[in-house]
């Protein structure tokens, strides 16, 4: 099961008390996913169409508990990809009309309104509906990548003005969402991580959180060892080739003019060096006698690196 499945798995098992955040997050689900069917007469089927049993099973429990409709459930196989696609139906007038005329997608004159736009503002009016609304949003139409690879949630819109909505709705908990167009639609994102563990929070994946939250402290202990290993291992040749080159001054100046012709000090620092070829020059200087530090030692060869260049 890949992350963002096992998140919509937590948010399918979250049911609110509250009637009205009930309500709120079916209609977020039926905007996302619902359609209607006319009948002859003028009847209206409501239905919700899904590959995502999750959201199916999340549907089903809702239309139970807000409104004791036990929806008729179709399962057929997928045409675009090997799995298998579940539709909830709605057929009886009356459970339609009540659905519609508490989600506000149906107007008190029986009007029925475009479903992929905004949802009526009395719907998300208070904090409590716009979590469970935003909730159903991601169940429907949500996606974050596995935080151990990188970081990134989105939401996918059909309409414009809903996906600015649902950025509206993000904002007023403090979190800033962006959106982006891809491939017709709308799609609302977040990329930073810490405001990717606060939506979290507003959703209620609580469990999802603390596996987001573990990753995210293991990626970065990851990244600071590796940064650690990699200035360590990038000092190290820094001074091994360092080393080589001050080895390969000290062999030109022996072969042209010989050690013993140079000042005590240079000679004992060359020495060293053709002994502890790989040693930095700070762990040179503290083997001298006595002790030299480590721009002591530098500023020795530098005087051997002129000489040798003298010579060359």
């Amino acid at each position: 099961m890949t992350f963002s499945s096992s998140v919509k798995n937590e948010l399918s098992e979250i049911i609110d008390r509250a009637r009205h955040c009930q309500i709120a997050e079916l209609a977020a689900i039926i905007g996302q996913n619902g359609s209607y069917i006319l009948r002859p007469g003028g009847a209206v089927v409501l239905t919700m169409t899904s590959e995502n049993i999750f959201l199916i099973r999340k549907a089903e429990q809702l239309l139970r508990l807000a409104f004791s409709i036990v929806p008729e459930l179709t399962v057929a196989r997928s045409r675009d990809w090997n799995g298998i696609s579940c539709a909830l139906v709605v057929r009886d007038q009356k459970e339609v009309e009540r659905v519609l005329a508490a989600t506000k997608y149906m107007l008190g004159n029986g009007v029925l309104l475009e479903l992929r736009l905004p949802v009526d503002r009395r719907v998300v009016q208070g904090e409590c509906c716009k979590k469970a609304y935003l909730r159903g949003l991601f169940l429907c139409s949500g996606s974050v990548n596995n935080p151990a690879r990188s970081y990134h949630f989105e939401i996918s819109f059909e309409d414009k003005k809903r996906a600015a909505q649902a950025v509206e709705l993000i904002g007023s908990f403090g979190i800033d969402a962006k959106i982006t167009a891809h491939k017709n639609m709308s799609v609302v994102y977040i990329k930073e991580s810490d405001r990717i563990a606060d939506i979290f929070r507003v959703i209620g994946a609580s469990r999802s959180l603390m596996e987001y939250e573990n990753a995210r402290i293991l990626r970065s202990i990851t990244g600071d060892v590796n940064r650690k290993v990699n200035c360590e291992t990038a000092n190290l040749a820094k001074s091994v080739n360092a080393g080589m080159e001050q080895i390969s001054d000290i062999e030109l100046i022996s072969e042209k003019l010989g050690l013993e012709s140079l000042p005590d000090s240079l000679q004992k620092a060359a020495f060293a060096r053709m002994e502890y070829p790989e040693e930095s020059l700070a762990e040179l200087g503290s083997k001298m006698d006595p002790p030299v530090g480590k721009s002591g030692m530098n500023h020795r060869f530098r005087r051997l690196k002129a000489i040798a260049d003298k010579l060359r």
